[in-house]
């Protein structure tokens, strides 16, 4: 017995940092393969919808397609508007933003009693246009990378709607020997999933409007940018949301004096997160989603090593489905019960039962 249980672990050893390496490398196929099963998941219940208004399958699929399509096209109008804003106003506000830098600056500088500007130009020591235009390159690169995996994600939608790709036969043909056990749990798996997908959405969404009535009002420049990127950086749990309140706060920071209108703006956008984000969302979510705080940062850092951005905002879920999937074997009921956010008592007697 001894002897098996040292294998084991030694199989462990071998085969989890092969699995890492395998996530790491595989990585343009495994993004859009999990990002289409999320967005194929949320599909569902459109398609059985459809699938009961007698509509055959293979027209199905091209609605959903033509949804997907315009959503991206609508997201591309709205990254067009931002574009424009920034482009508009952008002149003013480098002038505005290099003097209140350079006044900044002096500040420092007789405080510290050092010199770090030559020619009195403070954004010149930030920017520097050789390595903007060594950047130019890497960032076409990037965008074409990002319209790759887009389309390939598109490809993996449609093979699950067409269910070229069957994940609940992948459950029961792997994990999940019994039939009725398997779709039970691929129904709650779809049901928890769905329900982050909406909540997520209308929360970000309602988020990023906030951010950007409240530039608006307080005449912070670029409100329709920093609406979408507080829309977007919201699906990246718990750390989204501080990332967009502090990097507002330095931009308004340039913009508005420090009165009493700075700080009431940045009382706005933190009341908006707070609202959105600390209250309405876990009420909304429900007890699936009770995640240990710990469990998070790990689970972000990990995927974000791992997958980059894509990882960071599939993390969640990712760790939704594993806790799910924890909860079905006495073996791994520990794991769950780790991952578990709730304010439940653990006793010790039923920890030492699950190992």
């Amino acid at each position: 017995m001894n002897e098996r249980r040292t294998t084991n672990i030694l199989l462990l050893i071998i085969v989890i940092p092969a699995i890492f390496y395998l996530l790491k490398i595989l990585h343009f196929i495994l993004i859009p393969l999990v990002a289409s099963l999320f967005i194929a998941l949320l599909f569902l219940p459109l398609m059985r919808w459809l699938s009961k208004k007698k509509i055959p399958n293979s027209l199905s699929i091209i609605i959903v397609l033509f949804i997907f399509v315009a959503s991206l096209l609508i997201s591309g109008e709205i990254i067009k508007l931002a574009s424009t804003e920034i482009m508009q106003t952008q002149a003013a506000f480098m002038a505005k933003a290099q003097l209140k830098l350079t006044d900044l600056a002096y500040t420092i500088e007789d405080f510290l009693g050092l010199k770090f500007m030559e020619d009195g130009n403070l954004l010149n020591v930030f920017i520097n246009k050789e390595a903007l235009g060594k950047n130019f390159g890497f960032t076409i690169g990037f965008i074409g990378n990002i319209i790759s995996m887009l389309l390939m994600t598109a490809f993996f939608v449609v093979l699950w709607l067409a269910e070229s790709l069957n994940f609940y036969k992948v459950l029961s043909n792997t994990i999940f020997k019994k039939q009725y056990a398997s779709a039970k749990i691929f129904m709650k798996i779809e049901n928890d999933l769905i329900t982050f997908v909406k909540v997520k959405f209308l929360v970000s969404a309602l988020t990023g409007i906030g951010f950007g009535l409240a530039c608006y009002f307080f005449n912070v420049s670029f409100p329709i940018f920093w609406g979408l990127f507080a829309f977007l950086i919201n699906f990246v749990q718990m750390i989204g949301s501080i990332v967009s309140v502090i990097l507002l706060t330095l931009f308004a920071f340039v913009e508005l004096d420090p009165t009493s209108t700075l700080l009431f703006f940045i009382l706005t956008i933190t009341l908006v997160q707070v609202v959105f984000g600390s209250i309405l969302e876990p009420i909304f979510m429900g007890k699936s989603f009770s995640i240990n705080v710990i469990a998070i940062l790990v689970s972000l850092m990990f995927w974000g090593y791992i997958w980059g951005v894509p990882g960071l905002i599939m993390s969640i879920p990712i760790t939704v489905f594993l806790k799910i999937i924890f909860e079905q074997f006495p073996q791994t009921k520990l794991f769950a019960t780790l991952l578990d956010g709730s304010d439940q008592k653990i006793k010790i007697t039923s920890i030492k039962k699950q190992v």
